[in-house]
């Protein structure tokens, strides 16, 4: 990128939305709601993203991805520190911009000693007290709770460390190991008072091997009294679309995190029932072209919402 400098001209949003793997409308949406957009302008007065512009989206939209409503994420990325140039897009929490204090959360109020004792566990690779601490939070608040207030400030400052020097990989995979244990776990199926309810069915798009936000959705679900059924990562669209047909479900869920994963072509064949299958798709791999019907959504409590609406409690 030979302007991506604080003070140099950029990106348009096109190119923007291209490297981030978003809709130019979605970017768009940021910057007139929350104030995030860009900073620099061409020479002939259009404006453009700045490099510091970019890794601030790029905070926010990992907030988002772990679960973080829109606003917090904005003000979260608002208020870090510049970070200097961007750099790709990586496995898991790493890459992201913001430090373990960015959220709101983090810096003050009662999550603050939490987020920094799971924060010095994970860095020591402890893992009994990284179970400890998990489990605590989601029986004290509950999955969606523990997931923006604790889990996402811990995912993402590890992934600024990771960013800063290429380091602590085993640092985010043995915690994300860790939160994989909790929330399947979370997730397990439970009575059904003799009543069947068909489970909604969650997997990640085609050749998308993240998968963590996906098993927190089914936890929250599981929590909320929602029978959910897991897919798991690189879901073919074929094996989707047997599972659909062959358990009925009310609803699909579709995560995508990067662009090589996000072609929604493929949902508007998604088969249809009675009542009709909603089809609710999250992450910001997604690109444009939408299928109408298909629901895209930001947060987990919104997923959560959006797969009850349709589904009969348990």
């Amino acid at each position: 990128m030979a302007a991506e400098s604080g003070s140099g001209a950029g990106l348009g949003v096109g190119a923007v939305a291209r490297r981030l793997g978003v809709a130019a409308s979605t970017l768009r949406t940021w910057d007139r709601r929350y104030g995030i957009g860009p900073s620099g302008r061409s020479a002939g007065g259009h404006r453009r993203y700045t490099a510091d512009d970019l890794a601030r989206l790029e905070a926010m939209q990992r907030l988002i991805v772990s679960g973080a409503p829109p606003a917090e994420a904005a003000r979260a990325a608002l208020d870090a520190p510049p970070a200097g140039p961007a750099s790709p897009r990586g496995h898991g929490a790493g890459g992201n911009r913001i430090p373990l204090d960015a959220t709101p959360a983090a810096r003050s109020g009662p999550h603050a000693a939490r987020v920094r004792g799971l924060a010095r566990a994970a860095m020591a690779l402890d893992e009994r007290a990284m179970t400890t601490t998990v489990h605590a939070a989601l029986d004290r608040e509950g999955v969606v709770a523990a997931w923006e207030l604790l889990f996402v400030p811990v995912l993402v400052g590890i992934g600024r460390k990771h960013a800063a020097s290429g380091a602590h990989v085993e640092v985010e995979h043995l915690l994300s190991a860790v939160l994989l244990s909790a929330l399947t776990e979370r997730a397990r199926p439970r009575g059904t008072g003799g009543r069947s309810v068909p489970p909604v069915l969650l997997a990640c798009a085609p050749e998308e091997q993240h998968c963590l936000p996906v098993y927190a959705l089914a936890a929250a679900l599981a929590e909320a009294g929602t029978a959910a059924t897991v897919l798991g990562a690189r879901v073919p669209v074929p094996a989707l679309t047997a599972a659909i047909d062959r358990t009925g479900p009310p609803a699909a869920f579709v995560w995508s995190q990067t662009s090589e994963t996000g072609d929604p072509s493929w949902l508007a064949g998604l088969p249809t029932g009675r009542p009709p299958l909603r089809t609710v798709i999250g992450g910001p791999g997604w690109a444009d072209r939408i299928p109408p019907r298909v629901r895209l959504v930001t947060t987990l409590s919104w997923a959560v919402a959006e797969l009850q609406a349709v589904t009969p409690r348990r």
